[in-house]
């Protein structure tokens, strides 16, 4: 990783007019599933809402990086993630084909992602909530004073242009936002490692039934075949395992291989994990198609746009959510989401190890409303795996049906404030967000669903 402090001087820029594009309620910069849960929630709750996202679609992970399946939606027993991330979910079910359709009713776990499908319901869903969606555009700068985020300094084809919000989601991964407010962040473990990147990849033209059939010999995930071929010196990767998600009987998302070294909120890492990435995946199809049976005929129909990243920054908030939170399965009263995936912390050198800790089944803990409001700063709400977490917890939180819900409780919590005119996000009516909450169809957990039924007015 290049050290960012390394500087080969500096310009002065002339002081310069920009142009305000828009003034909104909510603005939202990212369009993954944080962001796409707290625009369509912001939305939804009456607020004006712009969303910003520097590719051409939104989905973030799921189709800029061709992750190729969702993570568990449950925990083991019943859906954790409910609310606007179970509803774009099975909408995407609901569009795929009708084999696709049968083998996954009724299941909520490591869902294939079809990335088409999804980009286009994205889009209907934004429209049809009256978000107004700005792509190719990336926040550069803000403008901030005395901890209160006065305007957004846009870049894209168009120039530089400001947003004023009343209120910020910051939905961006590497809290971007935060980070140009001058916020407190951590990074990474002790020595400042961080997990590594993988580039995903789809394949077409494979013979799923003649895969099955050697499975035993093989491995459904490929450790039997990967761990020969690396004992034999043919493949070079370091994890003897691989994700693959089928779509249908010819085509299948591979989570394959990683990219070490790679801080994703650095522009010539992403740079070199992207061209180390496309490497890597020509490596692994040329071994696919000469070793497994099935892949012979394997079509490469796409990479991802940038290589998949697990880590970058974690802000300081008004909370820190630990790992003895996520073992003690706790809940906290101001919770606005429930989390029961697994810590899931990849090596970060090829010869380290894997970190997995799981819960028991039907067990979750609770994800804070504070874990999301950075220290210092009154008008910005984060959500995603940039929230405040230890490095372990961050290995569990990060995943996409978790920023789903994050997503919604900071779009609902910022539309509520802006409403009540409110601008500072710690001012929210705490059960009044946990209530609008549950009549979404999220859940927080039985006990304050419980406790917020009792108490109803």
């Amino acid at each position: 990783m290049r050290n960012q402090a390394e500087s080969k001087g500096s310009i002065k820029q002339p002081q310069r007019d920009i142009p305000v594009y828009a003034e909104v309620d909510v603005m939202v910069a990212g369009g993954g599933p944080a962001g796409i849960g707290a625009a369509l929630a912001a939305a939804r709750n009456g607020a004006s809402v712009l969303l910003v996202e520097q590719h051409g679609y939104l989905g973030g992970m799921a189709t800029v990086s061709q992750v190729p399946a969702f993570c568990p939606y449950t925990d083991q027993e019943k859906p954790v993630i409910r609310g606007i991330g179970f509803e774009i979910l099975e909408d995407m079910k609901r569009r795929m084909e009708e084999e696709f359709q049968q083998t996954w009713k009724d299941r909520y776990d490591w869902v294939p992602i079809d990335s088409e499908v999804l980009k286009r319901l994205l889009d209907e869903k934004m429209a049809d909530a009256g978000v107004r969606v700005l792509y190719h555009t990336f926040v550069g700068d803000v403008v901030h004073e005395a901890g209160t985020v006065q305007a957004a300094i846009l870049h894209n084809k168009s120039g530089t242009q400001a947003v004023k919000a009343k209120l910020y989601v910051d939905a961006t991964s590497d809290a971007d936002i935060t980070w140009h407010a001058g916020g407190q962040f951590a990074k990474g473990g002790e020595e400042g490692e961080l997990q590594p990147g993988t580039m995903c990849f789809v394949l077409h033209n494979l013979d799923r039934s003649r895969f099955l059939a050697q499975a035993e010999t093989s491995g459904r995930d490929l450790k039997h075949a990967i761990h020969k071929a690396k004992a034999a010196g043919e493949l070079k990767v370091a994890r003897e395992w691989a994700g693959i998600s089928w779509l249908n009987a010819h085509t299948a998302g591979f989570n394959f291989g990683h990219v070490f070294g790679i801080d994703g909120s650095d522009a010539d890492d992403l740079s070199r994990g992207a061209i180390e990435g496309r490497a890597l995946v020509h490596h692994i199809v040329q071994w696919l198609k000469g070793a497994v049976p099935g892949f012979e005929q394997a079509c490469l129909g796409q990479t991802g746009e940038q290589v998949g990243i697990r880590e970058t920054r974690r802000i300081v908030g008004d909370y820190v959510v630990t790992a003895d939170d996520f073992l003690d399965c706790r809940s906290f009263p101001d919770d606005i989401a429930r989390n029961a995936y697994f810590i899931d912390i990849h090596m970060a050198k090829p010869t380290s190890g894997m970190t997995m800790v799981h819960l028991p089944a039907g067990q979750s803990h609770g994800i804070p409303y504070r874990a999301m409001l950075p220290v210092g700063i009154d008008n910005v709400i984060v959500a995603g795996r940039a929230i405040s977490t230890d490095r372990a917890t961050q290995g569990s939180t990060r995943v996409m049906p978790n920023c789903f819900a994050m997503g919604e409780a900071a779009g609902t919590a910022a539309a509520l404030l802006a409403q009540s005119g409110r601008t500072a996000s710690r001012r929210v009516d705490m059960e009044a967000l946990q209530r609008q909450l549950m009549r979404q169809g999220a859940w927080i957990g039985e006990e304050a669903q419980a406790r917020l039924k009792q108490t109803a007015p």
